[in-house]
């Protein structure tokens, strides 16, 4: 296994190039595999766990949902802080911003940033719990493509460019977190269901998220500043396959629920994290 893992790494580091040595140590980040290794367990789990639940009654899990949720929001919200008050007081340039500035300020922003890549291991929960309350319709294309992909490129990210330019995309998609996850933790209270008015907004600030990030990382290539540009290439087309797959979802969920419900025609929905039979008006799919 040594011997892959040194094989492994000596043909990624001659495609990609030497890596940061900050990172070096730190867990989950010296080798590849573990990485790959979690999404393929992620992937196993997607796939068999329906199969495993199809005969068995779901499970409800609202205390574990409601801790979850809240504590995926606390964590959210101190990568988004961190990350905010590291770069503003840090003087980081918003336009563009290299990998090497000013020591204590990239080394709190890597923290963070490990931060930010260990976080998507502990969302896989998401797709588990879907799981064991047999909400598999909730398990999308969308859904799996999003949480499988995310970590595994926040270990290339983490391993070459683990600070300056890159802290953007983290610090605005942990607020967006804030919002998602305290909704869906409040989400499994039944008594706070009849107020949460704002769930498709969530999406909408979603997309507004990748476009944001678009326009950040499109500052970078044309006032550049050292930071690798094939990186900056790869986020963009990454971040409009997003857009594309969010926004398909925006128009199938809500969009043409509103012109189905103009016709007079009712509306398919999906449950929102609740079991249907907790929950009998229009439900949405959850959008992580």
């Amino acid at each position: 296994m040594e011997t892959f893992n040194r094989k492994l790494n000596t043909h990624i580091d001659s495609w990609l190039g030497p890596r940061d040595q900050r990172v070096r140590g730190w867990l989950l980040l010296d080798d590849y595999p573990p990485t790959f290794a979690l999404t393929v367990m992620y992937l196993l789990i997607v796939w068999m766990g329906p199969k495993y639940m199809q005969h068995r009654q779901p499970y409800s899990c609202r205390g574990l949902l409601v801790l979850y949720n809240l504590g995926l929001t606390l964590l959210s919200f101190y990568m988004f802080y961190e990350l905010v008050s590291a770069v503003w007081h840090g003087g980081y340039n918003f336009y563009c911003q290299d990998i090497h500035s000013a020591p204590e300020v990239d080394n709190k922003v890597i923290k963070v940033l490990w931060w930010y890549y260990f976080s998507k291991v502990i969302e896989f929960m998401d797709t588990f719990f879907f799981i064991l309350r047999k909400n598999n319709h909730q398990i999308t294309f969308l859904h799996i493509y999003h949480h499988a992909s995310m970590l595994n490129i926040w270990w290339f990210v983490m391993n070459w460019i683990p600070c300056g330019h890159s802290y953007f995309g983290a610090s605005i998609n942990s607020f967006v977190h804030v919002v998602m996850y305290s909704y869906y933790g409040l989400s499994a209270i039944p008594a706070m269901r009849p107020y949460l008015w704002w769930k498709r907004y969530i999406t909408q600030l979603q997309l507004i998220q990748f476009f944001l990030t678009v326009f950040h990382t499109t500052s970078a290539v044309i006032w550049p500043c050292g930071f690798p540009m094939r990186w900056l290439y790869f986020q963009i087309s990454y971040m409009f396959t997003l857009i594309i797959l969010f926004a398909n979802f925006y128009i199938q969920t809500y969009k043409k629920r509103s012109v189905s419900r103009q016709k007079g025609s009712p509306a398919h929905g999906h449950t929102n994290g609740t079991p249907s039979m907790e929950h009998s008006a229009h439900k949405k799919l959850r959008v992580d």
